[in-house]
């Protein structure tokens, strides 16, 4: 008889994140361990107490979640995980990134630009792409073989998020760009089909009169739902809707999708006991809905 299903939740913030502890149990939880203010000097002890509690045959239903609000904090934990685990012995658990809901969230809106774009070749640009969900949503964007620029008001921090993916994948076509001006924004959005909004919440990123002006069109999506939108004119429950020949998605018109992923990436923790869930395996797991 198989063991219950106990995961794990590393959070880097005081308290432990509700929204992925509810989310846990609809994935078929079956007890959640949940920890706030967790420091990379923490992780050792909680991953032995995961690994050696149960035999190697059944840890994979053992799992751990690295969750809170600061990504760059749960990349650390991340790395601390599993770092302390044993695989030579067997003795490893699935763990799966999702602070700040960055790799859910840009699956899902690559996942939505799929839908109706072939994204090999395809030029995109995303704004606020210095940003944790920015700089995810044009790696994977890149992975697909897109053709991305990344924006930001500051140049030389698209650059550096440029050169950062680029150290995972050597053949990624990016050009990091600025967007501090209405001329910079102009000629960054120029000859692009695919536009995504990932700046901070309630920042406005594109005009709609800009947005109007960009013949080659075809996408838009706009992941800020704390008005004013990032993409003026996207309403922030719009899936897949239709302005004047460009297809346009708001936050909660990808969330649908976000929250699918996000449940069937914690379910598929329970499946083996070696899965590393970061941006790409989240969004290949995207690929299904």
């Amino acid at each position: 008889m198989d063991k219950r299903k106990i995961l794990i939740q590393l959070d880097s913030d005081r308290h432990a994140s509700v929204f992925d502890r509810v989310v846990a149990i609809d994935a078929g939880a079956d007890e959640l361990f949940a920890y706030g203010s967790v420091k990379p000097e923490h992780v050792q002890g909680l991953v032995h107490g995961a690994i050696f509690t149960r035999d190697a045959k059944e840890l994979k239903n053992t799992a751990i979640f690295v969750g809170g609000s600061d990504v760059t904090a749960g990349e650390t934990l991340m790395a601390e995980a599993v770092k302390h685990m044993l695989p030579k012995f067997g003795l490893r658990v699935s763990i799966m990134l999702d602070a700040n809901g960055a790799n859910t969230t840009a699956a899902a809106a690559v996942r939505a630009a799929s839908r109706h774009l072939e994204l090999k070749g395809a030029k995109a640009i995303v704004l606020g792409g210095t940003g944790p969900v920015g700089q995810r949503v044009a790696r994977l964007l890149a992975g697909e073989g897109a053709e991305v620029r990344v924006g930001s008001r500051q140049q030389a921090k698209a650059m550096t998020v440029c050169t950062e993916i680029i150290k995972r994948l050597p053949n990624a076509k990016l050009e990091p760009i600025g967007t501090s001006s209405e001329a910079e924004l102009r000629e960054g959005l120029a000859d692009r089909t695919l536009v995504v909004a990932a700046g901070a919440a309630g920042i406005g990123l594109l005009s709609k009169s800009l947005r109007d002006a960009c013949p080659n069109l075809k996408v838009a999506i706009d992941l800020n739902a704390v008005p004013p939108l990032g993409i003026e004119g996207i309403g922030v429950g719009d899936k897949a809707i239709d302005q004047a020949g460009v297809i346009c998605y708001g936050a909660i018109g990808v969330g649908g999708t976000k929250m699918k992923v996000h449940r069937a990436a914690v379910a598929s923790l329970f499946t083996s006991n070696d899965k590393i869930l970061d941006a790409e395996e989240i969004y290949l797991l995207a690929k299904q809905f």
